[in-house]
Order: structure tokens, then sequence, then C-alpha cells
């Protein structure tokens, strides 16, 4: 029987109801992850959702509803899994929303509310962890950034702003860890069609007044050369990879899988 490397460990995956989240929390359940899911969505579509996830992959699961917009009800999650798992031995920091405007016309509540759930819910995740992850000098954390915190969009300013500084929040918090067991990593994927980007697609295909198919091939071929959506599963294998011994030494990485989006 193959070897999981996370039998016995658990992971707290943020926004992982759907999208890219669910596909990193079923990675990491398939290395024998217990997995705390968090998000918002109908209640018995969740508990389906947790419950097919522990029968598949023989391990436990939670789900807690905090709102990553705040302070309080992220502290009261982490203590809910000290509590049920003692503790987050894997932080995913995936949570994320979007909006889209012209600087000059963003509205100032959904700046704050971008930046409150795209980085300093990171920030608050993290500093609550890492006293558990320091008792046993072993963690992970992986933040889940965009190419948007390598590069520039234009009426993305918010979104753009949270993910550059969640890489340089990957960089600090790495370097204040680089001599213990824990490891701090980014990633940034490219277009991944989640129903974020499904809205865009959606948006396009009626503003162009072209078919949905037609509407996606344009949005890559605008910013991805591969011509193709990075999925949900590439990127749970790489948050795989970053959990493995084999990434013991790779601290405060930012790596981008993106279909040569930056290599342009």
């Amino acid at each position: 029987m193959t070897n999981k490397i996370l039998n016995g460990k658990t992971a707290l995956v943020t926004g992982s109801t759907s999208g890219i989240g669910l596909g990193i929390a079923r990675a990491l359940a398939g290395q024998g992850a217990n997995i705390i899911f968090n998000g918002f969505g109908d209640a018995a579509e969740i508990a389906a959702l947790q419950a097919d996830v522990a029968s598949e992959f023989g391990v436990r699961t939670a789900h807690h509803n905090a709102d990553m917009s705040k302070p309080a009800e992220i502290a009261t999650m982490i203590q809910f899994a000290a509590d049920q798992f003692g503790g987050v031995d894997v932080l995913v920091n995936n949570a994320g929303i979007q909006f889209v405007a012209d600087v000059v016309d963003f509205p100032i509540e959904k700046w704050d509310a971008v930046i409150a759930i795209n980085l300093s819910s990171a920030f608050h995740t993290s500093r609550l962890v890492l006293p558990q992850m320091k008792a046993k000098n072993w963690g992970r954390i992986i933040n889940l950034a965009s190419t948007h915190g390598l590069v520039g969009s234009v009426q993305k300013s918010a979104y753009v702003a949270a993910k550059h500084g969640l890489l340089g929040l990957t960089k600090v918090t790495a370097l204040e860890l680089a001599q213990t067991g824990i490891t701090v990593n980014a990633i940034c994927p490219g277009f991944v069609l989640t129903p974020l980007v499904q809205k865009q697609v959606d948006a396009r295909a009626a503003k162009d007044g072209i078919s949905n198919e037609l509407a996606k091939k344009a949005l890559l071929s605008d910013k991805q050369p591969s011509g193709e959506f990075v999925t949900p599963e590439d990127l749970g294998a790489l948050a795989v990879f970053m959990c493995s011994a084999a990434a013991n030494q790779v601290r405060g990485a930012a790596w981008n899988m993106d279909g040569g989006w930056v290599a342009q």
C-alpha cells in the first residue's frame, strides 16, 4: 500500500466548498489528511461533500463557516480546529473574492472587502496557527495567490494589490520560520475555470455576442499561451508536493502554474 504523506495530520483549507479550494482539499485528503472545510453554501450540500470526502479517502472531515473578513470568526475557527483535531498541520489560505472597476470608480467598501478576504484573512489564520505548528516543529502554510500577484491587469486594483501583498506576506513569514520545520509558500494560478472565472466568460459572451466556448477561448488567448485552463486537480498535486519532504527547502516561493502567462 502506498504510504500517505499526511496520515494523522489535519489540513484547514479556506474557501474550500467549491473550485480550487475543493480540489486542493481532495488532494490533501488523498494523502491521508483530515480536512476542515470552510466556505459558504447550502448546508445539505456541504454535509454531503464532507461525507463523500470522508468516505472516499477514509479521513475525518468537518466544516466551519467562518466569514474570512471577520478576525473574530477566524479565531473561533482556529480554536474549533484545535478542539476537534488537536490543531492545524497544513493551512491553505484560498478564500478569495473579486470585484472589477477602474480605480477612479472603485467602491471603497468593495476595496475593503477584497483586501480583508484575499489578504488580511491569511495574516490572521497564519498568526493563529503558528504557535501550534511551532510546538510540533512541523507545518505547511500554502497561500493561494495568483498570476495577479506577479503582474497587473486593468480594473482589478484591489485584487492585484491583495495578491501582491499575499506574496509579500509569504516571503516574510517564510524568512521568520526559515530555521524551523515549517514552510510557507504561495501558488500563483493562471485562469482556472472556477465559478469566479465562469462569470468573466459569461460576461464576455454576452458583451461580444458569442458562444460560451468561444468566450473561453478568447479569454485564454488574451493571457494564457497554453490555451488551456489550469485545473483544481493540477493545483492540488502541487499543494501535495509542497507538503512533502521533497519540498523541505522550498521556502518563500511564488510558484506560478499559469500555462505560460507570466513567461511572456
